[in-house]
């Protein structure tokens, strides 16, 4: 592959992420929210195929991409907004979401798909603690390894115990587990300033219970109750 076609692929790239550094407003990051919801309870509706539950239940954090999408035709790049919750280890409570962005590689797009959902499963507090850095790289500040699907998948493996987190993806309407080594995920410090206020951090919203809980966003935690119950 040519250096040109490998400059182009990342001026796109750049591109887009400038185009997302434009703060979003309120409703938007809100409809954001509401759309990490909707790919959430889309996957806890497949039981047969979807993320075993126990290891919901045994999970630290979630994090959840919607639309992931990818620039370039020959050399995988990709961007996406979400959010993250944290569990409390105690109370099993989940915290209001945080925003994050996520990039890098084609994760798990191939030529000529529009967009894929991805869902973390931050298995230890170890992982969701490396999230409060200015970036994480998935495989290098802590271990990441594709996600067994199935209503008995997780009885026939440790993974969940052995890996910081599971990955999965949900692209034309296919899920499965997925591998994402080098892929980074940054804390959305625009977003998170518009819908929490700019005197909140993310550890403020893991830790304190601070920020703001919209309806949506009530939504999504109560979907979260439900499924880790």
């Amino acid at each position: 592959m040519s250096k040109l076609m490998i400059s182009i692929a990342f001026f796109l790239m750049a591109c887009l992420l400038a185009a997302n550094v434009s703060a979003a407003t309120f409703e938007e990051l809100d409809n954001r929210i509401s759309a990490c919801n909707l790919v959430l309870k889309n996957v806890l509706g497949m039981p047969d195929s979807g993320i075993p539950k126990d290891l919901l239940q045994r999970c630290r954090g979630l994090a959840i991409f919607p639309g992931v999408i990818r620039v370039g035709l020959f050399v995988g790049a990709s961007y996406g907004n979400g959010v993250v919750l944290r569990r409390d280890e105690k109370t099993a409570e989940w915290s209001r979401p945080a925003f994050f962005g996520i990039k890098g590689g084609s994760l798990g797009l191939q030529v000529g798909a529009q967009s894929t959902d991805l869902i973390l499963l931050l298995m230890s507090e170890q992982s969701v603690e490396r999230l409060l850095e200015e970036r994480f790289i998935l495989g290098a500040d802590v271990s990441v390894a594709a996600g067994p699907v199935g209503r008995e998948a997780s009885a026939e493996t440790n993974v969940g115990f052995e890996s910081g987190i599971l990955s999965y993806s949900r692209s034309r309407g296919l899920f499965a587990g997925l591998a994402l080594n080098g892929a980074s995920l940054e804390p959305d410090a625009a977003a998170n300033g518009v819908y929490h206020g700019t005197d909140i951090s993310v550890q403020d919203v893991f830790y304190e219970g601070k920020g703001a809980l919209s309806d949506n966003a009530r939504l999504l935690v109560k979907t979260l109750e439900d499924a880790t119950r």
